[in-house]
């Protein structure tokens, strides 16, 4: 049979998978989760159920995951700011440390009331970004919770909401495009103002009389392999097979996962009904010719 990625990206995958420490953690973010800034503004709730974060116009606030991860799979549910949310953004992404770090990203671009939040999504690798791909949703993600995740691999990097496939980033480094590879990242939560950018194109500013602005954060779960601290990639997972009691879609295999025929149907659908921009269709961003990794997928 013939393998879709380099035989030294597999093997990776099959290193990783036998050498690396497994970790599964569940819905106690006390266990899982640092506040780490806000003053105040960002808080555990209901015996660590639930994690609020809180904008306004002297601050705002986030929270970091306790451990590094070298690859895995992350899941968290979010409600959104409602009402006029222009000019506030909500994150949910890994990153790694250092001035050439690596980043994945869901970003939730606030927005006047009535009209929709935009769910801004980047890849940043080597510190290198400008891989945005943004979509509307097809729900309210003010009006109740929706599960966010992060599918991380040495294969692929694979964006998901409610179990549905919004994005693929495939390792495609026997090419020379870099993917985020060898960096421990940590998960990261945030609410902070970004109105010089965030809602189109920072012509909307924020309403500081709205303020305070609030998301609200749960169910925090990661299939993972669990890096030391200081972080480093000589840890390792044992039983990577072993499936979550998340009830995700990305099932045992994760170090090993891709899209399935049936989740690229899904993916087309969302790309087809709810994309509204690509820099891989961005000709003018590019006018000597779009990244390598738009011309190979």
């Amino acid at each position: 049979m013939l393998l879709p990625y380099p035989t030294s990206v597999v093997m990776v995958a099959l290193f990783t998978m036998t050498m690396m420490m497994m970790m599964l953690c569940g819905g106690d973010l006390h266990k899982n989760i640092d506040i780490t800034w806000g003053n105040g503004r960002a808080q555990m709730l209901n015996n660590g159920q639930l994690l609020t974060v809180s904008l306004d116009a002297a601050s705002g606030s986030g929270f970091q995951s306790k451990d590094h991860y070298l690859f895995g799979h992350f899941q968290i549910q979010l409600k959104l700011v409602p009402g006029n949310s222009a000019g506030t953004v909500t994150s949910f992404y890994l990153q790694s440390e250092g001035s050439t770090w690596d980043e994945i990203d869901f970003e939730f671009l606030g927005n006047l009331s009535g009209n929709p939040y935009i769910l801004h999504t980047n890849v940043i690798t080597q510190g290198k970004g400008g891989r945005e791909q943004q979509f509307y949703l097809w729900f309210d993600p003010t009006s109740d919770f929706h599960t966010y995740s992060i599918l991380w691999n040495p294969l692929c990097v694979i964006l998901y909401v409610d179990g549905i496939p919004i994005r693929e980033f495939k390792n495609y480094e026997s090419r020379n495009i870099s993917f985020p590879m060898k960096k421990p990242m940590r998960m990261y939560g945030s609410l902070w103002d970004a109105e010089d950018w965030a809602t189109r194109g920072g012509l909307i500013k924020t309403n500081w009389s709205a303020a305070p602005f609030i998301a609200y954060f749960k169910n925090f779960f990661v299939n993972a392999c669990v890096e030391s601290t200081p972080p480093s990639i000589t840890s390792s997972c044992t039983h990577p097979n072993k499936k979550s009691n998340n009830h995700n879609s990305v099932g045992e295999k994760w170090i090993t996962q891709g899209l399935k025929p049936f989740e690229m149907d899904k993916l087309n659908w969302v790309h087809k009904n709810f994309m509204v921009y690509n820099y891989c269709s961005d000709l003018k961003r590019f006018p000597q010719g779009l990244p390598l990794e738009c011309k190979i997928n």
